[in-house]
């Protein structure tokens, strides 16, 4: 009897990871095709919602997988002026950040984990990028440190609706 329960636990263990891997996946995709919108703004909602979603179904070591993703699609894409290349791994910091704030905060209520992990990345990215901008890019056009500023918390708060919605659709379903 206690064989055949282990047995059971074990075959929903191994569909579980087959699930998750397939929503890695799905979520790798589609982080793939976003920077080519060349929309910062849509783009980058839409990358934070999937770094909210993808933080919570498959939690932050797995998820942390697909910080690189976007940043380094976006100066392919055209989306990430290359003058920011500097920028990126602080880019992929800030996004992990996101991530782990959401995770540790998100036992308060969704909305709080989201904003105070919204605040965390864009204090940290726009922070490195002025002391970049002030040290290893001088010349730096405004332009494209607007990139690494307002942005970020605009597009990290649309991110965490877009996620909110989602989650309560599911929900639903």
């Amino acid at each position: 009897m206690e064989e055949e329960i282990l047995e059971e636990v074990l075959k929903k263990e191994k569909v579980l990871d087959w699930v998750k891997i397939g929503q890695f996946g799905v979520f790798l995709a589609i982080l793939i095709a976003l920077p080519f919108l060349k929309n910062q703004l849509i783009t980058g909602s839409l990358v934070n919602a999937l770094f909210f979603i993808s933080a919570s179904m498959l939690g932050f070591q797995s998820a942390f997988l697909l910080c690189f993703v976007p940043s380094l699609v976006s100066v392919y894409a055209g989306l990430l002026p290359i003058l920011l290349a500097p920028v990126i791994p602080f880019i992929i910091a800030g996004n992990a950040l996101l991530m782990f704030v959401f995770i540790k905060l998100k036992h308060r209520g969704f909305w709080q984990g989201a904003v105070f992990a919204s605040l965390a990345k864009f204090a940290f990215i726009w922070l490195v990028g002025m002391i970049l901008a002030n040290s290893v890019l001088h010349g730096i056009s405004k332009v494209v440190m607007q990139i690494i500023s307002w942005p970020q918390l605009a597009t990290a708060i649309a991110g965490s609706a877009i996620a909110f919605l989602f989650f309560k659709i599911i929900k639903k379903i």
